[in-house]
């Protein structure tokens, strides 16, 4: 997943990924995409953490957005040799070091089941377990937080149990609520925004995790640690 603005652009292979080889794109003219090769893991992120470290003090570069193992970097001039601007960048890649994040621990208390819980009935369904089996296993799981984007202060989490991953709905709930404890795919997360969404809703979290007047709005950052405390167990 890309944390990104949301800025229409279209996007082209420039280098295709292989087992061992980045995939790097264009996204319009002044912005390009790197993705980690093999599996969506921690240690897949912690070199994209490391890259967005390297390529911070880059002169010619506006912004970088580490993503879900992928760093976009966006130049503040169109390159002009967007090859030359490739080879930079799968060469710092190839040179990133892993590093890790020291992040805070947010424990986030959850109401599991009840009206929130809309989707809890598919994932029994799909997993073949029960409903207190996945509000146990959701909660026992530590989480780190990979990016935030999608919405302002949003979460993408790794580290949820496979026996618990579900598609994301090809059909999006129309309004979800705000709050809304999420499992999309092999993520979870808490809904930022009451709108619509595609993730499944298992319960529903009132800790505020995103003040615009505050000095760190967002409550999360790349690196943090998330549990889920089982506050409350309608099922």
């Amino acid at each position: 997943m890309i944390a990104t603005t949301n800025r229409p652009a279209s996007r082209r292979e420039i280098v295709p990924a292989t087992r061992s080889r980045a995939r790097v794109s264009s996204i319009g003219a002044r912005s390009f995409l790197l993705e980690a090769p093999g599996d969506f893991n921690l240690i897949a992120q912690r070199r994209i953490w490391a890259l967005s470290r390297t390529v911070r003090g880059w002169d010619d570069l506006a912004e970088n957005i580490p993503g879900m193992t992928n760093l976009l970097v966006i130049f503040k001039e169109t390159p002009e040799d967007p090859d030359a601007v490739v080879a930079r960048l799968l060469e710092a890649w190839e040179n990133a070091q892993s590093i890790d994040l020291n992040g805070k621990t947010i424990k986030v208390p959850v109401h599991y089941g009840g009206e929130h819980a809309t989707d809890l009935p598919a994932l029994c369904d799909l997993s073949g377990l029960s409903d207190h089996e996945v509000v146990r296993i959701h909660h026992e799981a530590t989480y780190r937080v990979f990016a935030l984007g999608s919405a302002p202060g949003f979460g993408y989490l790794h580290g949820l149990d496979p026996r618990i991953y579900m598609p994301r709905k090809t059909v999006p709930s129309l309004k979800m609520s705000k709050g809304c404890v999420t499992i999309g795919g092999m993520q979870t997360g808490v809904a930022m925004l009451t709108g619509p969404n595609g993730w499944n809703s298992i319960g529903f979290a009132t800790l505020e995790m995103f003040d615009p007047t505050a000095p760190n709005p967002a409550m999360m950052a790349p690196g943090d640690t998330v549990r889920f405390l089982p506050a409350r167990i309608e099922l």
